[in-house]
């Protein structure tokens, strides 16, 4: 959360010339419902179940470049479809710069706290070895313009083998 998915996302998919699709907008797309409203309706579960849905169909696509909500390597089913699908990159963000990017965003859920920090640290401690245990690449992205991490990821997924 807040390491800078989407964005980077965004940048990288352009300059691959390729597609660019966010599981949490494509939920709400199909939803006509925010993530913040599914949550309060479904609970996590029913957002989870979705989610896997949507990632499951995204992963089956050619050619896109594919950002995730933060939980979504806590199923495995979600995990061996990003495996699957393509190179996975972590982008991984402190939880300082993680406060710092969402601090004013309503539309998370599970910031909804008196101390975001705490659970911003909690949900590190936990989420980090999967994405460590599915991703080709691991990249820092505090303190780092985003167009300079695109460039970085460019470098790096040059220099690995194909699959």
């Amino acid at each position: 959360m807040g390491a800078g998915k989407s964005t980077i996302g965004r940048l990288l998919a352009k300059e691959l010339r390729l597609p660019f699709k966010d599981s949490d907008k494509e939920i709400e797309l199909r939803s006509g419902a925010n993530i913040p409203w599914i949550f309060d309706k479904e609970g996590e579960p029913g957002f989870r179940d979705r989610e896997q849905q949507m990632i499951a169909e995204l992963c089956a696509a050619d050619g896109i470049v594919l950002a995730t909500g933060g939980g979504a390597v806590m199923r495995s089913e979600n995990r061996q479809a990003l495996r699957a699908g393509g190179r996975v990159v972590y982008l991984h963000a402190s939880v300082e710069q993680q406060v710092g990017r969402t601090a004013r965003d309503r539309n998370r859920p599970l910031l909804r706290t008196a101390d975001p920090a705490r659970v911003l640290r909690e949900l590190l401690e936990i989420r980090d070895p999967f994405y460590r245990e599915i991703a080709d690449l691991v990249v820092e992205t505090d303190e780092r313009p985003p167009r300079l991490v695109v460039l970085h990821i460019l470098a790096r997924l040059a220099e690995l083998a194909p699959r």
